[in-house]
């Protein structure tokens, strides 16, 4: 894969939009440039989960501000990737469209374990080497992230369902804070932290807030004589009997908080002030890096083949006992007979997701081997997977369901030709290798015009294999209800 020395993330927060740029020097990245714009996306929720016009208003300018940014660096370069507001937003599939053309980058909304693992890779790679256990927990908007990890490994990964704009909108929806909505606070985070408390108590040596909400608390309670370093039982306690004391955001008189935080500090604070009880945590530090730090060296690890999806793949792979010798066969034919089809249109990107469908293809018999790529496609499509965006795993889930069987399935979900020629590579590879052995194949030639798929094979191997025969012919019919023609010639 081509190198750049300039790489570009974009984090569309849900409190958030950030974009950090990164000058690439060897094994090293060297900040450049960030950019943040407190767009509030999660406030922007309507009750029943739909993203309001004014907040997409919101968003659409911001990331037009970023798009004048990244102007001039190539599409490899930049990662965009979308968190919990817009993972739980009904309307994301309309909104989304708008937003990469107005940004000119591809947006991946990423899960929750995805966006737990990236943070801890910003978070680890901006302190020094260490073998002890860390705790980061990341107070984004509308989720939580907590992770467990050494060096630059984490060990777990949780992502929790809420966050500062959320939780101050539920419970301090005009700015008032009262013993009451503030003990609700507390309690409704303390019933969240309660799912992870057995698996992390005690698991760790050092605690890091990776977010806003933990860098803006840590600085106010320095600032106020709170806190000596960092944040604390102590200074929290002081904290929240200073903004009972106020019993409105408004009426803060605190010296370090910025007007942007303000609407958001309400929630935040509770749900810091949960996880310190629930989790025991006394003292908690700052940390620089965060999720877009993470993409940054998640998107460099593309580039120096540390691809953390290819890790991904591998432990499927051994996780469900696939037989490595046929997926690599399936994998091989599959990816030549896709650079046939697209010849000078071959996208590196679609013959490593090829390649990835294909690898994978028959994770889905360790479930059942009746059925088995309908398994494959669920797993696919719901799995924490590693470095895979929801995007990338839907791609995954519609290939390997289009791997056998009837192709009416597909009907609407092969969105454009890229998608019908890397179905139609990995339906003809495992067609053509259905006996799992290496005997040989005669040659194959592939062409796409666009509108019809030519297949060139030897007449004679034909007329010796007319089990195979058969089989492509119904090929043929299968894709004619599709509204796509496949010739196979001579």
């Amino acid at each position: 894969m081509q190198q750049h020395s300039i790489l570009a993330a974009v984090d569309l927060g849900s409190n958030s939009f950030r974009l950090q740029i990164a000058r690439v020097e060897g094994d090293q990245l060297y900040m450049l440039d960030a950019l943040r714009e407190p767009v509030r996306l999660a406030a922007g929720l309507t009750a029943d989960k739909y993203l309001d016009a004014e907040v997409q208003q919101r968003a659409l300018a911001a990331l037009r501000r970023f798009a004048e940014r990244l102007r001039d660096l190539p599409r490899e370069a930049v990662r965009a990737v979308g968190t919990n507001a817009l993972r739980v937003a009904k309307n994301s599939a309309d909104f989304i469209p708008q937003a990469e053309h107005t940004l000119g980058f591809p947006i991946e909304v990423i899960a929750g374990h995805e966006e737990a693992r990236l943070i801890y890779l910003g978070v680890a790679h901006g302190l020094p080497p260490s073998k002890e256990q860390r705790l980061v927990i990341d107070i984004g908007g509308g989720s939580t992230e907590c992770i467990i990890g050494s060096g630059l490994t984490p060990h777990k990964l949780e992502s929790l369902y809420m966050g500062c704009v959320s939780f101050s909108n539920r419970f301090f929806p005009d700015g008032k804070i009262t013993k009451q909505n503030l003990k609700q606070a507390e309690l409704a985070a303390r019933n969240e932290f309660q799912t992870i408390v057995t698996d992390y108590q005690g698991q760790w040596q050092h605690a890091l807030g990776s977010s806003g909400t933990a860098r803006a608390i840590a600085e106010i309670l320095e600032l106020n004589g709170y806190s000596k370093g960092g944040i604390t039982r102590d200074g929290l306690d002081k904290l929240r009997a200073h903004l009972l004391n106020a019993g409105d955001v408004q009426k803060l008189n605190l010296l370090g908080l910025r007007p942007d935080r303000i609407p958001v500090l309400a929630g935040g604070f509770a749900i810091l002030y949960a996880a310190f009880y629930e989790l025991g945590i006394t003292q908690m530090d700052p940390a620089q890096g965060a999720l877009r730090q993470g993409v940054l060296y998640d998107l460099w690890g593309r580039f120096h083949d540390n691809d953390v999806r290819d890790v991904t793949v591998r432990q499927f792979m051994q996780r469900y006992r696939v037989e490595a010798k046929q997926a690599g066969r399936v994998t091989k034919l599959a990816q030549a007979l896709a650079q046939q089809f697209l010849g000078s249109e071959v996208d590196e990107t679609a013959l490593h997701l090829l390649g990835w469908a294909a690898s994978l293809h028959e994770i889905g018999i360790s479930v059942a081997h009746s059925g088995y790529h309908k398994h494959t496609a669920y797993i696919l499509a719901n799995a924490d997977m590693p470095g895979f965006s929801k995007k990338e795993q839907g791609r995954l889930s519609m290939l390997t369901l289009a791997q056998r069987g009837n192709l009416s399935k597909l009907q609407g979900q092969l969105k454009n030709a890229e998608d019908s020629v890397l179905a139609m590579s990995l339906r003809l590879a495992v067609l053509f290798y259905r006996n799992r052995s290496d005997s040989g194949l005669p040659a194959l030639h592939g062409r796409f015009s666009g509108t019809k798929f030519h297949l060139s094979i030897d007449q004679n191997w034909l007329a010796e294999n007319p089990l195979t025969e058969t089989v492509l012919q119904e090929e043929v019919r299968q894709w004619k209800t599709l509204g796509v023609n496949l010739q196979i010639v001579e």
